[in-house]
């Protein structure tokens, strides 16, 4: 039996970001795991325009070519783990946006979070998580923070991550959740029949 597939989202795209540094951390842990697939999805890589279709793609194809090619990449995963920064309360634009590019790509799998800033990204992981459900994801309890200290130290003053080993219990329980979440939810994507989905929407689509 193959692995499940994670991917790893980095969800800042600015040229000064500090996302690679959790990012490298992060992934250095989940080698460790025999269990899961780990890769790491650089928005970057992936230049989206701001959401211009004429809906959703769980209405309406999607036109532009690096929105399908973002489906086709982000639709061959079992599992997310978002990358995440937090711009004024909320998840970076880059991140919403890409998000926002896909539907039925995310529906039925899990999703789990490592925030970094001042206050760990807790806030933003907050609203990344209403989307979440909004997108039928199931958003994990546990998300790891980096924050306060730690993140000033590694931002500002060249401290490594490596270091702070308080966050190892927090990133182990992050995987245990992914990884029970992650076969549950295969099994059930390739098992069962969903229920009958009825959109109902007060966006104006």
């Amino acid at each position: 039996m193959t692995n499940p597939r994670i991917a790893v989202i980095i969800g800042s795209t600015r040229n000064t970001r500090f996302a690679d540094k959790p990012t490298a951390w992060f992934m250095k842990r989940a080698a460790a795991r025999p269990d899961l697939d780990f890769e790491v999805i650089d928005l970057r890589d992936f230049p989206l325009p701001l959401f211009n279709e004429v809906a959703s793609n769980a209405w309406a194809p999607t036109q532009n070519e690096v929105g399908q090619r973002w489906q086709r990449t982000i639709g061959g995963f079992d599992g997310y783990v978002l990358i995440t920064a937090e711009y004024n309360h909320a998840p970076t634009g880059a991140l919403k946006n890409a998000l926002d590019y896909a539907y039925p790509e995310w529906n039925k799998k899990p999703v789990t979070f490592v925030g970094y800033g001042s206050v760990g990204a807790a806030r933003a992981i907050e609203h990344l998580r209403g989307i979440a459900v909004e997108l039928q994801m199931a958003p994990l309890r546990t998300a790891v923070h980096i924050q306060g200290a730690d993140f000033f130290g590694a931002w500002q003053q060249g401290q490594s991550l490596d270091d702070l080993g308080h966050l190892e219990p927090g990133v182990t329980a992050l995987f245990e959740e992914l990884a029970w979440w992650t076969r549950a939810l295969k099994t059930a994507r390739e098992t069962t029949t969903p229920p009958q989905e009825i959109q109902v929407s007060s966006s104006g689509e």
